[in-house]
């Protein structure tokens, strides 16, 4: 068989298999497959086309093993996927990637405004937060009262929350400044 026969085959034969296809299968897209298998099965086949009589019977027949096969192969792969061990959950890194950006920029933040608090309130805050110490501990190292302690620890929390806040979320715009307080607002 020629190359231009069996092109004449191919037109003459490729709706009928297709639908022929489409009824065993019930799936168009699958359909298309198993017609391309049937003409791949016709050329690998076509030294006995010679003795055949009736051509759409004998592509026929080709489209029907083609689908019992398919079926069979796809029947095999099913059991053999499902002899397979469940497949153990993939964690979605996502959230953990997320997290840890937001840890690195609010550690960024607290470090830069931790360079921008007094030295004394740094130290104070140091000492009592990072390396836990209480009030009268931070008081005996800095050699002052514990109420100056406490004092420097919650003017450092408040500067330090105050600063962390505009670092993470940038520099006020104009929009966002509050107005100027005038002389009779009470600051002269």
């Amino acid at each position: 068989m020629d190359h231009q026969l069996f092109a004449e085959l191919y037109d003459a034969h490729a709706g009928t298999v297709y639908a022929h296809a489409v009824r065993m299968t019930a799936d168009r897209t699958g359909a298309e497959d198993i017609v391309s298998l049937t003409f791949l099965e016709a050329w690998r086949l076509r030294d006995t086309f010679d003795g055949v009589t009736h051509h759409r019977a004998w592509l026929l027949g080709i489209a029907t093993n083609v689908i019992r096969n398919t079926r069979r192969t796809a029947r095999r792969h099913r059991d053999a996927m499902a002899r397979l061990p469940p497949a153990d959950a993939v964690p979605d890194l996502a959230d953990a990637v997320v997290s840890r950006i937001t840890d690195s920029a609010r550690a960024a933040a607290t470090l830069t405004a931790l360079d921008r608090l007094r030295r004394t309130d740094r130290e104070a805050l140091l000492l009592h937060v990072w390396s836990g110490l209480s009030h009268e501990e931070v008081a005996r190292a800095c050699g002052v009262p514990v109420g100056t302690v406490r004092s420097r620890l919650s003017r450092a929390r408040t500067r330090l929350r105050k600063l962390a806040a505009v670092h993470l979320t940038g520099p006020p715009t104009a929009r966002d400044a509050p107005a100027p307080r005038t002389a009779r607002e009470g600051n002269l």
